[in-house]
């Protein structure tokens, strides 16, 4: 699920044909309700932080097995932060 404002961009046709082609669900926040905005603006600003400081780091991560992951691969887990 993704929970989008009501920007244009988000509810175009074309958007709407990729979200429905990948089997996305796309939601919307509560029209005039600046709360809701606000969480979206500050989870966005904490995963943009995360990956500027893993690219920092030289964009790749080892873990405990040994396998080597670059931010590609490590996003999911960003988005869970």
């Amino acid at each position: 699920i993704i929970i989008s404002d009501r920007d244009p961009k988000f509810t175009s046709e074309f958007w709407t044909n990729l979200y429905d082609m990948l089997g996305t669900k796309l939601a919307f926040s509560t029209a005039y309700h600046p709360q809701t905005d606000g969480l979206a603006e500050e989870m966005i600003q904490t995963m943009e932080e995360i990956l500027r400081r893993f690219c920092a780091y030289g964009m790749e991560y080892k873990d405990h097995e040994g396998y080597t992951h670059d931010w590609v691969t490590l996003l999911p887990a960003v988005q869970l932060a």
